[in-house]
């Protein structure tokens, strides 16, 4: 399964460290977060619950950068 979310971010460079931050999150496959459209597509495991794992995904983000803002 595969969603977008829109996102917050500072920089180019923070939007690479979340993107390899919510790549690293269990139960996300592949993510690609776009500093230009401020979005983050996030392809996730077979039977995993999206909302969870966005959920986790987010508090993780939040230990790198506590700016940074997953809509969800």
């Amino acid at each position: 399964m595969k969603k977008t979310y829109k996102v917050d971010v500072d920089c180019a460079a923070c939007a690479e460290k979340m993107q390899d931050t919510i790549r690293k999150t269990e139960g996300v496959k592949d993510a690609n977060l776009s500093f230009m459209t401020l979005k983050v597509k996030v392809e996730f495991e077979d039977g995993v619950d999206p909302d969870a794992v966005i959920r986790t995904a987010r508090e993780n983000c939040k230990k790198v950068e506590d700016d940074f803002e997953i809509y969800l």
